[in-house]
């Protein structure tokens, strides 16, 4: 099938029905999008993952229900013809409701994602309907027929060969007859149990979606047009840019750029799937577009602001002069399924963060389990309310001068962890969350204004 594209909305672009039809719109306005992936309507997954955690007070799980209710009702009162689909909605409301009770006694995180994955298995209801009414041949169909994971709920870790060849046998007949609607974040085990691909994975698996199906494109559309210079709620003067590289919109997504997903641009990368990054709300505005190959590589590029960091710093005497001591912290933290984002070491403790890969919301946390494993081999300091700084770019490392500049524009600033040379792509820092915002917004000034 030729010119096959897949379009992926967020949360924002599905929150109403005045958003449900932009994205409608923007689906007819390109005959050759076959495939939709939704997100939940926006701030559903933040009332499902609190319900998930556990709510133990009666009164709140009611207002919490009632509120998801109010979200969808709204949508459904705007449909011509509402019934056959408020009854699947109202269905999984009913399990939404069951589940929580169950949350409330003993959460999981099997549990979590069951509950979770309930809001894109109702936006998606509620936008095929409103395209049908709208003309389009649409058809909704379940992404965990094809999207297989293992059975690591939260963070679930998608199976590629099992992806690709269901998604030629179920989703690619139906895409040759139909518009295809489907959801984003949720797949299934081997088992059929629903898991997740963790907090902001409906990017992620789209692009999995679009890498099974064999894709041409990937649209991704949000609230932004574009991938900006850094955020402009942070920088008023950030600039949209026309176009990137995989390898610096991948170090954007990594180091905290929320419009993509850290993972998202890897299905894309493999089959050279060109990526596509706008506005639902202003699709005419243009975007930006993630290439292999792009026509200017300047120096600086963007700012990334991550927040919500967890800094964990280990010290020991008996590391000095000694071999197998990473390896053995390695082993500790990979038995209790940490992953570590940056590291650096000097000759007696070594300081790395955590990478952010759940479901749940908030800083990543280092399980009481391993901190007391490594207790064994030395002392362990925790440090969160801290946020990562990073400036990408292009051959950063063989290039003179610009630390100065950088680290001259910050000198009022406590840096931490400063992490330069292992990527040409990126310099990256820690910084107290509190200040992190105005470094950036003087950062952005300086290099890019």
């Amino acid at each position: 099938m030729s010119a096959f594209n897949v379009a992926k909305f967020g949360g924002t672009s599905v929150a109403n029905f005045e958003a449900m039809s932009r994205c409608a719109a923007i689906i007819e306005a390109n005959p050759n999008t076959k495939l939709v992936v939704s997100s939940a309507c926006s701030g559903v997954t933040n009332l499902l993952v609190e319900l998930a955690n556990g709510v133990s007070e009666q009164e709140r799980r009611a207002e919490l229900l009632q509120k998801l209710a109010n979200i969808h009702d709204t949508i459904l009162s705007q449909l011509k013809d509402a019934a056959e689909t408020a009854a699947e909605v109202y269905t999984i409301l009913d399990t939404i409701t069951s589940l929580a009770e169950a949350a409330s006694i003993q959460a999981s995180t099997k549990l979590t994602d069951h509950l979770v994955a309930c809001g894109e298995l109702m936006s998606t209801h509620i936008l095929t309907q409103l395209m049908r009414e709208r003309g389009i041949d649409a058809v909704r169909f379940d992404i965990r027929d094809v999207l297989r994971t293992d059975s690591d709920y939260g963070q679930a870790e998608p199976q590629l060969e099992a992806i690709s060849q269901l998604a030629q046998e179920k989703l690619v007949p139906l895409c040759q007859q139909h518009v295809v609607i489907t959801q984003g974040f949720i797949g299934s085990d081997e088992e059929g149990n629903t898991t997740t691909l963790g907090r902001g994975g409906s990017d992620y698996s789209a692009a999995l979606i679009a890498e099974g199906v064999k894709s041409s494109g990937l649209e991704i559309w949000t609230d932004v047009p574009g991938i900006y210079t850094t955020d402009p709620r942070i920088a008023p003067k950030a600039t949209p840019i026309p176009e990137i590289s995989f390898s610096e919109a991948s170090e954007m997504a990594n180091f905290g750029a929320k419009i993509l997903h850290p993972s998202t641009l890897l299905p894309a990368l493999r089959h050279d799937i060109p990526v596509f990054v706008g506005s639902s709300k202003e699709p005419d505005n243009g975007g930006t577009w993630i290439r292999r190959k792009v026509e200017s590589s300047p120096l600086f590029r963007a700012l990334a602001l991550r927040t919500n960091q967890t800094m964990i710093t280990l010290h020991s005497a008996k590391m000095f002069q000694a071999y197998g001591f990473l390896a053995k912290v390695f082993e500790i933290l990979a038995k209790h399924k940490v992953s570590v984002d940056l590291i650096t070491t000097s000759e007696i403790s070594v300081s790395l963060t955590l990478d952010k890969t759940g479901t749940a919301g908030g800083a990543p946390q280092l399980p009481q389990a391993a901190r007391e494993e490594l207790e064994e081999l030395c002392t362990v300091d925790v440090e969160q309310n801290l946020s990562l700084v990073a400036l990408i770019g292009n051959n950063m490392s063989s290039n003179r001068g610009h630390a100065k500049q950088v680290f001259g524009t910050l000198e009022d600033y406590n840096l931490r962890m400063i992490c330069f040379g292992a990527s040409p792509h990126n310099l990256c820092f820690l910084l107290e969350e509190s200040v992190a915002k105005t470094a950036i917004e003087k950062l952005h000034r300086e290099l890019f204004e």
